[in-house]
C-alpha cells in the first residue's frame, strides 16, 4: 500500500473490510493549507494522504476516530476556522466532510486447510467479510491470500474458537474428525457464534450428534450445527463445488441479518427530508433532480425569479 495516496488506501482497506474514515476539504476561504477536494484516509491505526498537515489534521484524524471507535456508517460536516480555533498561522477557515464506513459485520472463521477450505478461501476473497483462516499446518496455509482474510498458525487450533468475536459464522473444515469434534464442542461452549458448519455425511452428523449429547449439549444446541455445511440446492462433491455451496450459505445468511421491516430497506442513511431542515434552505426543482443550494439566500429575489423553489419538496 502507498501511504502517501489515500486513493491505494482506499482499494486495499475497504477490500480487507476494515473500518475507515474519509475526510475531504469541501470549501475554504482565505488561507487553508490544501485546497477543496483534498482528501486523506483515517483508520483507527494509521493515515494516509494529507489535507494539509498541522493542527486541522491532527484534529480531524482525532474527530474521525471519535466516530469510527462508535463502529456504525455515518457522515458529518465541520467547519474549522484555523487561526481562531486551531491557532494555525496561516488564518483562514476550512469545511471537512467526514464519512465514516464501518468494518464489515460478516466476520468468519475457516478452521482447516485443505482442498475445499483452498477452494472456499478463494471465494470468500471476493465477498464482503473478514475471514480467519486457521490451521495447524504452516505449509498448507502458505498461499497467496486476499486482502480479507489472515491466517492463524496454532498447533492447538481448538484454543482459537473462545477469542472469535460474537455473530461469527464457524466452518470445520479440517482432516481430523477428531478435531472437528473437539471444534464443535468448543463452538458450542462460546454461545455467540452465529453460525456453525461443520463438513461431513449425514452418518459423520449423526454420530456427533450422539456424541455431543453423550457431553452434555442439548438438542437444540446440536441442532445449530449445520451438518453436512453448504446448501443441499448446490450439488457436486468436488472441492470447488462443496465451496460454492459453502458460500452461497453464508451469503443468504448475510442477506437474512439485514433489515426485515420494507420501511428500513427502502430509507438508508441520510435522507433528504432530514438535510434540508437541518441546512433550513430552499429547493431548486426546475432541473433534473432536485438542486440544494447551501449559500446564503435571499428569499424574496428568489421566489420573484425562480417560482420552482419551495420549501414544501
Amino acid at each position: 500500500m502507498n501511504k502517501h495516496n489515500w486513493i491505494n488506501a482506499l482499494q486495499q482497506t475497504s477490500h480487507s473490510g476494515d473500518a475507515y474514515a474519509l475526510a475531504t476539504v469541501l470549501g475554504c476561504s482565505g488561507s487553508t493549507p490544501r485546497e477543496p477536494g483534498s482528501k486523506m484516509l483515517i483508520t483507527g491505526e494509521e493515515s494516509f494522504d494529507t489535507i494539509g498537515g498541522g493542527h486541522l489534521e491532527f484534529v480531524v484524524i482525532s474527530k474521525a476516530r471519535e466516530l469510527l471507535a462508535k463502529g456504525e456508517a455515518l457522515q458529518e460536516i465541520h467547519h474549522f476556522p484555523l487561526g481562531a480555533s486551531l491557532g494555525q498561522c496561516c488564518g483562514g477557515s476550512a469545511t471537512v466532510l467526514l464519512e465514516v464506513f464501518a468494518a464489515e459485520a460478516m466476520q468468519v472463521a475457516v478452521f482447516g486447510a485443505g482442498h475445499v477450505a483452498q477452494s472456499l478461501i478463494s471465494i470468500l476473497g471476493g465477498l464482503p467479510c473478514r475471514v480467519s483462516w486457521i490451521d495447524n499446518r504452516q505449509e498448507w496455509l502458505d498461499t497467496e491470500l486476499p486482502a480479507n482474510v489472515n491466517t492463524r498458525l496454532n498447533e492447538f487450533p481448538v484454543d482459537e474458537v473462545a477469542s472469535l468475536p460474537a455473530g461469527s459464522d464457524v466452518l470445520i473444515l479440517t482432516h481430523n474428525h477428531q478435531l472437528d469434534f473437539e471444534l464443535c464442542v468448543a463452538a458450542l461452549n462460546h454461545g455467540g457464534l452465529r453460525h456453525i458448519g461443520l463438513i461431513g455425511s449425514q452418518t459423520k452428523a449423526e454420530r456427533f450428534r450422539k456424541r455431543l449429547a453423550h457431553r452434555g449439549f442439548s438438542e437444540k444446541q446440536i441442532a445449530t450445527i449445520q451438518c453436512p455445511v453448504g446448501l443441499s440446492a448446490v450439488p457436486g462433491k468436488l472441492p470447488m463445488e462443496v465451496a460454492v455451496s459453502i458460500a452461497a450459505e453464508l451469503i443468504v445468511l448475510r442477506h437474512q441479518a439485514g433489515p426485515n421491516d420494507e420501511q428500513s430497506k427502502k430509507r438508508r442513511g441520510l435522507q433528504w427530508k432530514a438535510i434540508k431542515e437541518t441546512l433550513n434552505t430552499k429547493v431548486d426543482k426546475s432541473g433534473q433532480g432536485y438542486r440544494l443550494p447551501v449559500a446564503a439566500r435571499d428569499d424574496t429575489s428568489d421566489k420573484a425569479t425562480n417560482p420552482n423553489i419551495s420549501n414544501n419538496e
